[in-house]
């Protein structure tokens, strides 16, 4: 917390205890409302499970009653004692239907089945086999069978000719009723709950509703063995306390019968009663909230102004408006805040009135020491022409010394104006990258100090963009002949590369020499103008005025890490920025104009110019 505002110190204390009371408040009631909730739903369960028991007994002993006066009529036991099955299948329906049961089956003495009826779909004669000889066990007690996923409760009564004391055995007689929706439902009318009756973990009989039993299946599974006391599960949207039995049946199948009582519907008092308490706690909370304003509005919010001019501060921005408003304290610490951010002003001014004509200063002695340099030699070669005792071939090579010169001049003079129109809006032009290059590395050679270097080209093709092609071709020119000049001093044979490629982000125009490579002591500040090394003339404006071309097209100059051997300077050109640039042309200016070849362009024009000023 010691790293909070004050105000939101202030709102999770406020939040914290608003919660902290209604939370308890919620705790205790939930609990002792939760238990008597409990004991009334467990109450219904027991007494639903009590009630089928009570159901069954009664439907068997009238299936008991039934069974044996079937088994006593004389015609039926004339059909059985025909032992052939087709006359017992034609003859046994009318009894089926006199008995008004919902399972009827004639078997042999051996268990063999003749035949059955039963009502809805027609059940699996092997499984109904298979499940009669299981009750045929113990003929005295009504079975519990399930054939398949149904179940049926049923009766079994042998049948005697003659009396059953000394009488021959015919057969059985079998009758019962199904355990359906509708026994379900008599069950759960008892406690207003619902009920399931199970077969292997499979639903048989169940009074959920149909969009509500996929999810219970999905609960189900632990809910197949029995449990000491009911267990909570969530059916769908709704919650419900179940309990379970294991009803004894024939045969290898586990039968349950489950019974669910909804916890939700039981529990809406105590859902009313969690509404009020946290509807008291909501208006506490507002109540707070509005203490926390008040607060604010005095304290908290003057000082986050307070910060917020900090921070503008911190940016550099000296006319943030700060606030007067809240406390007396406040407002002497904006105050004198106001008076601290005025000194810092004025001696920010200070330092850039400073820094200025140190860089003016600097900017002078380096120009007036290479114009000196320049004019000395142009003086001095000057009045050597003048001599009459001078030949022809001897003045040839004192004009190249002065053209010469001339050309440095005009170069350093030019590199000062594009130094200071940088930040100028860029003449923009769709132009081929490579022939761009091509002609910059033409005017690069005629310069003196590149002849000796051997200048290799590796150029993608079909690379165009849209740029100001006078001033990038400025930029790649600065790169080149600094490339030159450093190859010139290096350890082997002068050589300066420079390579083209194009990616879906950017385009990359790498320069690379076979010098010594930039020292340590410039690598930081080499981009900051006036700063050089190794060179004799020497302006220290060439990779200042290059990457303000980059930066000012939306890319950059890069110095690849050489402290040793050959450099290489890369000028990246992001596409993003040039379509950011492109989009502000009108189609119709998008095109390679003639004017990019009126200077750094033409070598011709480029030469012409170097010569003449």
């Amino acid at each position: 917390m010691n790293q909070w505002r004050m105000r939101t110190t202030l709102m999770v204390s406020l939040l914290a205890v608003s919660l902290g009371l209604t939370a308890t408040c919620l705790l205790i009631i939930r609990l002792s409302v939760s238990q008597e909730i409990r004991r009334g739903l467990d109450a219904d369960i027991s007494h639903s499970l009590h009630t089928f028991r009570n159901i069954a007994d009664q439907r068997n002993q009238m299936l008991t009653r039934e069974a044996a006066l079937l088994a006593d009529l004389p015609s039926l036991k004339a059909l059985l004692a025909t032992q052939d099955r087709q006359t017992i299948q034609d003859g046994s329906r009318n009894f089926w239907t006199t008995s008004g049961s919902d399972f009827f089956a004639v078997s042999a003495t051996s268990g063999k089945l003749f035949t059955y009826f039963n009502r809805g779909p027609a059940l699996d004669e092997k499984q109904v086999t298979s499940g009669l000889q299981a009750c045929m066990g113990d003929p005295d007690q009504t079975c519990l069978v399930a054939f398949g996923d149904r179940l049926y409760q049923l009766s079994i009564q042998p049948l005697y000719f003659g009396p059953a004391t000394n009488g021959s055995q015919l057969g059985w007689i079998t009758i019962g009723y199904a355990v359906d929706q509708e026994v379900a439902r008599q069950i759960g009318d008892v406690a207003a709950a619902e009920v399931v009756f199970l077969v292997n973990g499979k639903t048989s009989a169940t009074t959920l509703p149909p969009n509500r039993r996929p999810d219970f299946h999905t609960q189900s599974g632990s809910l197949t063995a029995p449990k000491a006391a009911p267990q909570l599960i969530n059916v769908g949207s709704e919650r419900y306390t179940a309990a379970g039995v294991v009803l004894p049946s024939a045969g290898n199948e586990h039968v349950e019968l489950l019974v669910l009582k909804s916890y939700d519907r039981a529990s809406l008092y105590l859902r009313q009663v969690n509404q009020w308490i946290v509807t008291l706690g909501i208006c506490a909370l507002l109540l707070g909230l509005l203490l926390a304003a008040a607060i604010s509005r005095t304290v908290t919010r003057p000082l986050e102004a307070l910060v917020a001019g900090t921070r503008a501060l911190g940016r550099g921005d000296f006319n943030y408006q700060l606030t007067t408003e809240g406390a007396v304290e406040v407002r002497e610490l904006s105050l004198a805040f106001d008076r601290m951010r005025g000194e810092l002003q004025r001696t920010q001014n200070d330092l850039l009135e400073s820094d200025r004509l140190a860089t003016i200063g600097r900017m002078a002695s380096s120009v007036s020491h290479d114009l000196r340099h320049h004019l000395s030699a142009i003086y001095a070669n000057a009045e050597f022409m003048s001599l009459p005792r001078a030949g022809e071939e001897e003045r040839l090579e004192l004009l190249l010394e002065v053209k010469e010169a001339v050309r440095d001049m005009t170069d350093l003079i030019e590199s000062l104006l594009l130094f200071g129109q940088t930040g100028q809006v860029l003449q923009l032009h769709l132009d081929s990258i490579p022939q761009l290059i091509e002609r910059t590395v033409h005017s690069v050679r005629q310069h003196p100090e590149c002849r000796a270097v051997n200048i290799v080209t590796a150029l993608s093709e079909s690379v165009e963009a849209v740029v100001d092609g006078p001033k990038l071709s400025r930029a790649i020119y600065n790169l080149l002949l600094n490339a030159c000049q450093a190859s010139a001093t290096g350890p082997g044979k002068a050589t300066v590369t420079v390579g083209l490629t194009e990616d879906e982000e950017k385009i990359r125009i790498a320069i690379s020499d076979t010098g010594k490579g930039v020292p340590p002591s410039i690598a930081g500040s080499l981009f900051q103008p006036f700063v050089s090394s190794g060179k004799v003339n020497g302006t220290g404006l060439g990779l200042t005025v290059a990457q303000h071309i980059a930066q000012e097209h939306g890319g950059e100059i890069r110095l690849e890490e050489s402290p040793q051997g050959p450099t290489t300077f890369s000028i990246l050109l992001y596409k993003k920025a040039l379509r950011t640039l492109g989009s502000s042309i009108h189609p119709d200016a998008i095109g390679v104009d003639a004017s990019l070849h009126e200077y750094g362009a033409d070598p011709e024009a480029i030469e012409l110019r170097q010569e003449h000023g």
